[in-house]
């Protein structure tokens, strides 16, 4: 079939997503496996999510409310700001392609800091702009890199804060140092994908920088604190006039009904909240000392997952660590060949984990 397409998007790497455990289950011939590579909630879904499922599925006959109307309304009093503000996404990856639809064109420039989420400089590839990458420094994002890379073609910067996959965070003083010193006009992006798991007080949190006069953009999602990453809903807070923009293009329907009502309940589910980062927090902690009685070198986070240097081939550690039923992440697509992230699981997977990985080094 010969057809014609744009070299820019000839040039997108996909995007290699974690398997599904039925899948690896499957081609490994192996059961009982656990999962600690996708960032996922190890506790599910919140109950309260759940409820509220079970009630909207009598009415999947019925198109969803395409205004989102009632998660608006609950992210609205929760954090404090207007719903004009409030852009609803099939997970905030949507919200990114939509920035990028409305915002970029052939040639304009984007940066990205390097690693990080890498759907940054897929969206921004698929509308012929071009990444510009500013690598990380002593793996946080470098900030004065960043503006040291601003030029007239620049339209747009990302923030993965805190950033995936080296779980480090983005400091208060940094940011308005560097808020203050780029040229009007530039959107910052600031995505918070893991914002609920920080311990750092002096982290920055975009939302306290809100205002309709700055071209700021934070990102949320349900998918991690909240246990809805198979409903794929997210949220993006901006300036009335940006959520304007990303409205008319917006796809009708994008939210769900059930992932709708499940976020609405969700953010009330204050409980499951505080139960969800109190087990990430004391799980970090275990993995941590695990990892320094192994004489491993890990790389402290302020998310649900952090790195590892296993000083041998991730990919062969990944294989290895599948044989044993335990799923983990190689850090190869990052630019870390040596590197593995594994997100902290229950109690009794940590544990799991740790005495897989120490059979699979000391083999």
């Amino acid at each position: 079939m010969k057809i014609s397409v744009p070299d820019y998007i000839l040039s997108i790497k996909a995007y290699p997503p974690g398997k599904p455990l039925e899948a690896l289950e499957r081609e490994y011939g192996i059961d009982n496996s656990i999962k600690l590579a996708s960032n996922e909630n190890p506790l599910g879904p919140s109950p309260l999510a759940l409820q509220a499922i079970e009630t909207a599925m009598k009415k999947l006959h019925r198109y969803p409310d395409g205004s989102g109307h009632d998660p608006i309304k609950k992210i609205s009093e929760k954090i404090g700001v207007a719903p004009h503000n409030i852009v609803l996404g099939n997970g905030s990856d949507e919200i990114i392609a939509m920035l990028v639809r409305a915002l970029l064109q052939p040639g304009d420039e984007a940066i990205l800091p390097r690693p990080s989420f890498l759907i940054y400089e897929i969206m921004v590839r698929s509308v012929g702009a071009v990444p510009v990458y500013v690598p990380l420094k002593r793996l946080s994002i470098d900030l004065p890199g960043i503006e040291n890379r601003i030029t007239s073609r620049t339209r747009m910067v990302f923030i993965c804060n805190p950033n995936n996959p080296t779980g480090t965070v983005v400091s208060k003083k940094e940011f308005n140092e560097f808020l203050n010193s780029i040229p009007p006009g530039i959107i910052v992006v600031v995505d918070e994908a893991y914002i609920e798991f920080v311990r750092d007080p002096n982290c920055l949190y975009s939302m306290d920088y809100q205002d309709d006069n700055r071209p700021l953009v934070t990102l949320r999602t349900f998918s991690k604190v909240y246990g809805l990453a198979g409903l794929r809903i997210g949220y993006g807070v901006m300036p009335k006039e940006l959520s304007e923009l990303l409205n008319r293009i917006r796809l009708p329907f994008n939210a769900n009904s059930l992932a709708q009502v499940a976020a609405a309940a969700a953010l009330d589910d204050t409980m499951f909240l505080h139960k969800t980062i109190h087990l990430v927090h004391e799980g970090l902690d275990f993995l941590y000392d695990c990892m320094e009685r192994l004489g491993l070198e890990y790389f402290p986070s302020q998310a649900n997952f952090f790195l590892i240097n296993v000083k041998r081939d991730a990919d062969e550690i990944f294989e290895n660590m599948l044989r044993k039923g335990v799923i983990v992440r190689s850090m190869t697509s990052y630019g870390y060949p040596e590197y593995i992230r594994i997100n902290v699981g229950l109690p009794v997977e940590n544990v799991r984990f740790v005495k897989a990985l120490s059979e699979v080094i000391q083999s």
